[in-house]
């Protein structure tokens, strides 16, 4: 892709927290930025992605097919060290390239849940790579793509709001397929540990932080708890049903769309009773 179709993607996915339209409308999609393997410059490329849980998301040097490996593969291979802007968050990852089995797992994932790739692949005489991209530990809060707590709260929420959709439109896709995709369970399984992660973040440090200094918030933080737990309750039942063997779609989607109704519920009224005390907190910021 041009580079002025490049920065457009970029400046229109910073500016709207990773939600673009046009060519990149409904993706998945992160902006990875590398270190020039020749010049020492950093370059920001959107990629679209696929979910593997535990903090480690797969990109594919596909280039559309063509010949030679995008400029961004070459850089990781000279340097790892990458940053990944997901939209929420900004994070420092690994760069790991796949190969043998791993990558060929990874690939018939990506193919069965789009059969785009496999056509880049019979484009090619080069096997098409597939690379990890592994977040690195740090210290302290993550680092939010927001100026102020509120906006913060609502930043993660949209994230999750979109992920949600989008495994509820992959559903629906495959509706009539054999059997549920590795991908999409994969998809939904990495989707309920985020959840899962960020209500446990607010129970153990929000919560207690806000029930510190606005004593008035006790009765609505009383109920997200508890909110929390039932929703808890439905993620687990969606993981339940994601890894029955044989698990169908159709047995799936009637889960993912209580956890969409019961979340969009409790993600309203946080927003409602927390923002307007949060937006006053400034967000700490990494450099």
């Amino acid at each position: 892709m041009p580079n002025p179709f490049n920065q457009q993607v970029i400046e229109e996915f910073r500016a709207h927290h990773g939600n673009v339209g046009g060519y990149f409308e409904g993706a998945r999609l992160i902006l990875l930025t590398t270190t020039g393997a020749r010049t020492g410059t950093r370059h920001t490329t959107p990629l679209g992605y696929l979910p593997d849980g535990d903090g480690t998301i797969l990109v594919i040097a596909s280039a559309g097919g063509s010949p030679r490996h995008p400029n961004w593969y070459r850089n990781i291979t000279a340097d790892p060290r990458v940053t990944v802007e997901s939209g929420a968050f900004t994070y420092e990852a690994e760069a790991v390239v796949l190969d043998g089995e791993e990558r060929d797992r990874a690939f018939a994932r990506a193919v069965e849940a789009e059969p785009g790739w496999a056509e880049y692949q019979a484009k090619t005489d080069r096997t098409i790579p597939v690379v990890a991209l592994r977040e690195l530990p740090v210290a302290g809060p993550p680092n939010i793509n927001a100026g102020s707590l509120g906006e913060a709260i609502k930043v993660v929420h949209d994230a999750f709001r979109r992920e949600l959709a989008l495994i509820k439109k992959e559903l629906i896709a495959s509706n009539g397929k054999a059997g549920l995709g590795a991908q999409l369970r994969v998809n939904c399984l990495t989707f309920c540990q985020g959840l899962h992660n960020h209500h446990t973040g607010e129970d153990i440090g929000l919560f207690p932080f806000l029930a510190d200094r606005h004593p008035e918030l006790a009765p609505a933080l009383t109920r997200l708890h508890e909110e929390h737990e039932r929703i808890a309750a439905l993620t687990e039942e969606l993981r339940r049903v994601v890894t029955t063997e044989n698990a169908d779609p159709v047995a799936v989607l009637p889960e993912v769309e209580r956890l969409i109704a019961e979340l969009e519920a409790h993600l309203t009224y946080e927003e409602e009773q927390l923002i307007p005390v949060l937006d006053a907190v400034a967000v700490p910021t990494k450099s």
